[in-house]
C-alpha cells in the first residue's frame, strides 16, 4: 500500500519503510509525527480524496534535521560586476513508519528491514 501525502505544502508518495527528506518540521529528532493531508491511497482498492482521504493518517519518526548540499551562485556581467554567493537548504529527514487508509487497513514498516535496524532500534 502506497499513499499521497502533502507535507509543508509539497506532495511526497510514500509507503511504510520510505525514508524522505522534506522542508524543515519543528518537532525534535526522535519524535513521531502524523499526517491527516493524506491526498490518495493506492494498492488493492485505491481510495481518492476529496480533499484528503478520511480518516487516513501517515505517522513518521523524525530522524534528523541538516542542510542539503551548498549550491554556488554566481553572476557576472564583463565590466561591470561579479558576485557570488551559496545557499544551504535545511530540511528534516523523515522514516514513515506507518500508513492508514482510513478504512481500518494498516501498513507497517518490515521491522526485519535494514533501515528499521538502523533508525527505530536507538
Amino acid at each position: 500500500m502506497y499513499g499521497v501525502v502533502e507535507i509543508g505544502g509539497h506532495q511526497y508518495k510514500v509507503k511504510a519503510g520510505d525514508l524522505i527528506d522534506v522542508q524543515k518540521l519543528t518537532e525534535e529528532a526522535g519524535n513521531t509525527v502524523d499526517f491527516d493531508k493524506v491526498l490518495f491511497v493506492g494498492g488493492d482498492k485505491a481510495v481518492v480524496g476529496t480533499p484528503t482521504v478520511a480518516g487516513a493518517k501517515v505517522t513518521a519518526k523524525v530522524i534528523k534535521h541538516d542542510c542539503s548540499k551548498k549550491i554556488i551562485i554566481f553572476k557576472r556581467k564583463p565590466g561591470a560586476y561579479k558576485k557570488k554567493n551559496g545557499h544551504r537548504q535545511p530540511y528534516t529527514a523523515l522514516l514513515i513508519t506507518e500508513l492508514a487508509d482510513g478504512q481500518g487497513n494498516t501498513d507497517k514498516i518490515d521491522t526485519k528491514s535494514d533501515t528499521a535496524k538502523k533508525y527505530l532500534t536507538k
